[in-house]
């Protein structure tokens, strides 16, 4: 906006007059809209970042499922060991019988 002077010395009312009539015609920002600094600064997390939380929460899920699967491991190979001295019994007991039987 230009402003047209003819005469150097303005009055007061017309300063005024202009001054709120520049000001108006800009719009006011509302509280509602504005954010907090804080939100403005925030930090970006570099793609390194963001990979190496992938990474580390991969691994723990793998770390884990690593410990379940051991434990299985540990638990079958319980069950084998049951197994094989249950199946001795029978051969034992199956002998015995046989043994006894025999004419």
């Amino acid at each position: 906006m230009k402003r047209f002077f003819t005469n150097p010395m303005m009055t007061p009312e017309y300063d005024w007059w202009w001054g709120k009539r520049f000001k108006d015609s800009f719009p006011s920002l509302s509280q509602e809209n504005t954010r907090l600094i804080e939100e403005y600064l925030q930090v970006i997390p570099f793609e390194l970042e963001i990979v190496k939380q992938d990474f580390e929460n991969k691994s723990s899920e793998l770390k884990k499922r690593t410990e379940k699967l051991e434990e299985e491991k540990i638990q079958l190979g319980l069950d084998i060991d049951v197994q094989k001295l249950e199946a001795e019994k029978m051969r034992k007991e199956k002998t015995r019988l046989m043994k006894t039987w025999t004419f």
